[in-house]
């Protein structure tokens, strides 16, 4: 009976998560000034932009060298792991940004609902942080916001 509740989760956030491919992206602030660009500090907390649901979503932390990223459900009650892997920091202001993350598989492999790819391409533009999320032969760009 769990596993059948499990299961029915997991593609109830699916859907959630995949029905954001097809909204805008906002753009960013840039007020058009001439100062230098700072190398951005990507650590802290993310949130996916592009879900159509305010309750379904992803969610990400960058601590040190390391990001989890997590299925969030329930208005942020229920959190499953998604992918745990490296963080590399940005040692440039240049944009993209982007890094391959190492996927933890001591973290990943007895979570439900996480990736099971060995590596994830991260890309960093424009405040937004931005990667391939796929499940039941579905992919869509997941793209988080700095909270």
């Amino acid at each position: 009976m769990k596993k059948l509740a499990a299961i029915s989760l997991c593609v109830v956030l699916l859907i959630a998560i995949f029905t954001g491919c097809s909204s805008k992206l906002t753009s960013s602030d840039n007020s058009g000034n001439a100062h230098e660009k700072q190398i951005p500090d990507l650590t802290g907390e993310w949130k996916q932009e592009n879900s159509k649901s305010d309750n379904s979503y992803q969610a990400a932390t960058i601590i040190g060298d390391t990001i989890a990223i997590y299925w969030v459900s329930d208005g942020g009650d229920t959190k499953s792991l998604y992918w745990a892997g490296s963080f590399v920091a940005p040692t440039t202001a240049d944009e993209p940004y982007s890094w391959t993350s190492e996927n933890d598989h001591s973290k990943t492999k007895s979570a439900l609902l996480a990736s099971s790819d060995d590596t994830k391409t991260m890309t960093y533009q424009n405040g937004i942080l931005s990667y391939e999320a796929s499940a039941m032969g579905t992919t869509t760009t997941v793209k988080l916001k700095k909270q």
